[in-house]
């Protein structure tokens, strides 16, 4: 071994030796930390990178593409419940088109691209039940395209065409929908889910579409459009009501001096009113006029006869003079028609009623007549459909006020006394911290200063000053413990003191610099 590799692996050792146990604890902990993040940083940097071969497989496809890798040997990992194919990133586009190859996925292949595969022999029903397919799964990729949107899948009820019109029904469709982690479709959303899907088949209405999520909630239900059901519609225009007479209230009266109760009915089902009115206008043109008159004159002659026993005609006397006039006449006017077509969309207010309490210490001068009128405006009230407003002054009851903001208090001081334990008690770990760190920094400064600077022991001079170590060494009271002499030479006096100055250094460094700088004194003196 070169003598500068030993002589370095020999002042590590001695350094290392003089370490005490703290600091050989230190060290250990950091080697081992140095050496996990060794091996951690190799394992990461071995790790191929993984990139999506495939996304969105259906089972048999990512079962196919799986036993292909497989027979390759690349190593792959399925995430997304399986239908999401990993593969290091080097091999994508070898096993991209190897799959295509092979015709893989083969389920990739949807939409109207379905129709390239009928026959010339296929049946009517075939191709009605094909056409289906294809339009369900265009519509399934574009509802797909939506954020928050992670698989779609869409149901069309389309009826069989008919030449009675009285007999044809309406398409439906059905949408279920699965969102991202943590996701949730906007109401917008929604609505653009239940018009693009309504949009792309003939006869279909937006209230024919029903839209459902991964969890079971009803987004669209068929009948009330992408509005919700009718719980949803009641309960949102009570709270929305109530929320608008209470503000008020609290500026009239105060917070707390007044509670609202609404409750309404709502229509759960849309409508069609279809009304005409006609009425004639001021002046109004005739569109048409016709009329007819008739008029006769002249001696009338006696009939032929009359039948007699035999069929025979008998005369029966003469005739006489006579005249005829007559007239008709049609004179159509132009009038004014009005064809007035309503939808009513569920969710119309059919009836409501509403309950206002006051407390009567805090009504002061206003009246209950005004505050009910104010309400009446504020809720909508229409008499003709049966509402009900109701306002009245009462004494309320405090206690439970009184203890909830009692309880607001003390949980207020509680708090803040926590708090106050946290902030004190962070406090005190800092400045446990600092100081244990400006220790430490002290005695690992002071330490490598006096390696740095060496006192030269020469300086104590021969045996005669041997007794003035003792002396001064007892003086201290110090047990200073006697290094074992070297088996070939026999140390001098001097040297054991040296020895024993180098132990007590490394012991205590504080009192053998103490015990030095008295030395060096008493030698310049």
């Amino acid at each position: 071994m070169p003598k500068q590799l030993a002589a370095f692996f020999q002042r590590l050792s001695g350094s290392v030796r003089a370490f005490s146990a703290a600091q050989k604890t230190i060290a250990i902990l950091a080697i081992a930390v140095l050496a996990l993040g060794a091996v951690f940083l190799g394992t990461w940097l071995s790790t191929p990178q993984y990139t999506p071969l495939f996304t969105g497989l259906a089972a048999a496809d990512a079962s196919a593409v799986v036993d292909q890798l497989n027979a390759d040997g690349v190593k792959y990992q399925l995430t997304d419940g399986g239908a999401t194919v990993l593969v290091p990133q080097d091999k994508v586009y070898d096993e991209r088109l190897k799959a295509a190859s092979a015709g893989l996925p083969s389920s990739s292949t949807s939409g109207y691209a379905l129709l390239d595969k009928m026959g010339v022999t296929s049946s009517e029903f075939q191709q009605d039940v094909m056409y289906k397919q294809a339009m369900e799964e265009e519509l399934a990729k574009t509802i797909q395209a939506m954020n928050g949107v992670q698989t779609a899948s869409v149901k069309l009820a389309i009826p069989k065409a008919t030449v009675f019109t009285a007999q044809a029904a309406d398409p439906t469709a059905s949408v279920f929908i699965k969102t991202d982690v943590g996701a949730t479709l906007s109401s917008d959303q929604v609505d653009a889910i239940v018009h693009l899907t309504s949009a792309s088949v003939e006869n279909m209405k937006p209230a024919d579409v029903t839209v459902v999520d991964s969890s079971g909630q009803t987004l669209s239900a068929q009948g009330g459009g992408a509005t919700g059901s009718s719980d949803k519609l009641t309960s949102a225009y009570e709270a929305k009501t109530t929320s608008a007479i209470q503000a008020m209230l609290d500026r009239i009266v105060g917070p707390g001096n007044s509670t609202v109760a609404v409750s309404a009915a709502l229509s759960d089902a849309t409508s069609q009113r279809v009304s005409e009115t006609f009425n004639t206008p001021t002046n109004a043109p005739v569109l048409s006029e016709t009329s007819q008159v008739q008029t006769y004159t002249g001696n009338g002659s006696s009939a032929a006869g009359v039948l007699g026993p035999d069929n025979i005609a008998v005369p029966n006397g003469a005739g006489g003079n006579g005249s005829y006039k007559a007239s008709n006449g049609t004179k159509n006017n132009a009038i004014n028609k009005v064809t007035q077509t309503d939808d009513i969309p569920a969710g119309t207010v059919q009836r409501q009623t509403v309950s206002v309490a006051i407390s009567s210490k805090a009504l002061g001068a206003a009246s209950t007549a005004s505050i009910q009128s104010l309400v009446e405006s504020a809720a909508g009230f229409d008499k003709t459909r049966g509402d009900v407003v109701t306002v009245a002054a009462v004494n309320f009851n405090q206690d439970q006020a009184k203890a909830a903001q009692a309880a607001l208090n003390a949980s207020a001081k509680a708090q803040q006394a926590e708090q106050a334990a946290n902030l004190l008690r962070d406090a005190v770990i800092a400045g446990a911290i600092v100081v244990v760190a400006a220790l430490a920094l002290i005695y690992f400064l002071r330490r490598g200063r006096q390696r740095r600077e060496p006192v030269d022991l020469e300086i104590l001079g021969g045996d005669d000053e041997a007794d003035e170590m003792d002396a001064i060494l007892a003086g201290h009271n110090l047990a200073i413990e006697q290094p074992v002499p070297m088996p070939v030479l026999e140390p001098t006096s001097i040297e054991v003191k040296r020895a024993e100055i180098a132990t007590l250094a490394g012991r205590d460094p504080g009192k053998a610099a103490e015990i030095l700088r008295g030395l060096m004194d008493e030698r310049t003196s």
